[in-house]
């Protein structure tokens, strides 16, 4: 399927990933290999790889750690009919945190889900991440495409700076600077007015939440250094003050 000015299949998918809060899991049972699916909320790491907090006292989690294979669509929950919202399925391999990346997974999993706070300590919770092996995109009549990895997962292998200060320049977003904050999701966004709180910065762009409303700012260049996270958020706060002027002037 050739993409056009307006649609592209992998930036759909990269905005799915990032936006979605809940997702349908498919996990295969231990003892006969048979489906399973359950609700699971998600988040994305730095890649935009789907994050997990799942207890062992679960059945999809024992079946992940009995066979790491699993699915997960993730859908727009638009109104009214769900079947004409766009929706992603991934397949690929479920992998429990180890010591040296539990401390990212977790950060950005509380940032898109505070509430967890409560029982991310419990000793039968972990994190997971999926690695996903390909996704399959439905978008619309004529808008089927399956997709590689590399096509929607986000390159951070030259991002290091960026992501140590990610937490930081999310911290000094949601506390000083919440106006631009609305001015992205009004202005450039086209949403709605709200308490928009910065929930993850990546080298593609930024995350942004209002209760359960989620949106996906992209960055019009990519950039690695928190520099350049600085410059192209004044960038995109001036454009959207302009655009925020002239509405007003019209109105």
């Amino acid at each position: 399927m050739q993409e056009t000015a307006h649609f592209s299949a992998a930036g759909l998918a990269r905005s799915l990933l990032r936006r979605s809060r809940q997702g349908a899991l498919a996990t295969l049972m231990r003892d006969s290999g048979d489906p399973y699916c359950s609700l699971v909320n998600v988040a994305s790491n730095s890649d935009g790889s789907p994050i997990l907090l799942i207890s062992r006292l679960a059945l999809h989690t024992k079946n992940i750690l009995g066979d790491p294979r699993v699915s997960l669509m993730l859908d727009e929950r638009a109104e009214g009919d769900p079947l004409e919202g766009a929706r992603i399925m991934l397949a690929g391999r479920a992998e429990q945190a180890g010591d040296t990346d539990e401390t990212v997974l977790r950060r950005r999993y509380l940032n898109a889900h505070p509430p967890a706070e409560v029982f991310v300590n419990f000793k039968d919770f972990s994190f997971f991440r999926i690695r996903p092996a390909g996704a399959h995109l439905v978008a619309g009549f004529g808008r089927i495409v399956d997709l590689k990895p590399e096509q929607f997962l986000t390159d951070i292998s030259d991002a290091d700076a960026l992501l140590e200060a990610e937490q930081g320049a999310i911290a000094h977003m949601n506390a000083d600077h919440r106006d631009a904050m609305n001015l992205y999701a009004t202005q450039l966004l086209g949403a709605e007015e709200a308490d928009w709180r910065c929930t993850g910065c990546d080298p593609d762009g930024m995350d942004m939440q209002a209760g359960a409303k989620t949106l996906r700012l992209e960055f019009p260049r990519r950039i690695v250094t928190p520099a350049a996270l600085r410059k192209i958020l004044k960038e995109l706060a001036e454009q959207a003050r302009t655009a925020a002027s002239a509405q007003g002037a019209v109105e």
